[in-house]
């Protein structure tokens, strides 16, 4: 049945989808407020219906105290505030800059989404080394999620005013790194508990990226009457992911 299947193989899958999700964004650019408001509705819900579920599932499987992930998703989320804040934009370039549109803000946060995706890739390994079947199934979703990363990364890119080769670019290492993820499972693998408040970490920058930066550049592209179109457009993306969680357990 998995005959010329390998981690590698599901890892290349990936790296195929998220090229797809990226040329999408990069098609249709003059309508960036509509994807937007999808990316955030992914990102919500790659937070709500699959990091932290599986935090708790850690905890309980392994008898941790999950309220250390739970610190660790506080400090992700006041480490990237303060680093957009106070880091990423030099204060001379201000007059012409917001920080909410400087390119080192958009570098970041596709930076992050790239670790995100090489997260993806470790699960995938993870995953056959526990048997075929659970990989396979890992990597479907894994899949069918890296086409929102792929849109994610290029609207974040563009929307911070870098360019298109600079999107391009950063589309591609987020494509790699599913498959950077699978090589690293055959080097070594993660504790449980180092996993846990890693996730938990990890949900903290991705909740930031989709609540304070995404959504409302979304809406303030937005002219009139559009606002309901987003906030339909969101939960679309949360329930996007909501359903390929559900299909992977």
């Amino acid at each position: 049945m998995f005959t010329g299947i390998t981690p590698v193989v599901l890892a290349g899958a990936a790296v195929a989808s998220t090229l797809g999700g990226g040329a999408l964004a990069l098609r249709f650019r003059d309508r960036l407020h509509y994807l937007l408001g999808f990316t955030a509705g992914v990102l919500l819900g790659v937070v709500a219906f699959d990091l932290l579920p599986e935090i708790f599932s850690l905890a309980r499987e392994n008898a941790f105290d999950a309220s250390a992930a739970m610190v660790a998703l506080v400090v992700g989320f006041l480490l990237f505030h303060g680093l957009e804040k106070f880091v990423l934009v030099h204060p001379a370039q201000e007059n012409h800059y917001s920080h909410h549109h400087h390119p080192h803000v958009g570098l970041a946060s596709a930076a992050v989404l790239a670790a995100h995706s090489c997260m993806d890739g470790v699960a995938i390994g993870i995953g056959w080394q526990v048997s075929p079947m659970v990989g396979l199934t890992v990597a479907l979703a894994v899949i069918a999620h890296d086409f929102s990363d792929g849109l994610n990364t290029v609207s974040l890119m563009l929307r911070h005013r870098n360019s298109t080769r600079r999107a391009i670019a950063m589309l591609v290492v987020d494509a790699l790194a599913p498959l950077l993820g699978v090589l690293l499972t055959q080097a070594f693998t993660i504790p449980p508990f180092q996993l846990m408040v890693y996730l938990g970490f990890f949900a903290g920058f991705l909740l930031y990226i989709g609540v304070s930066d995404i959504l409302p550049e979304a809406h303030s592209r937005a002219g009139p009457g559009i606002a309901a179109r987003l906030i339909a457009l969101t939960c679309c993306g949360a329930a996007f992911v909501w359903l390929v969680v559900r299909q992977s357990a």
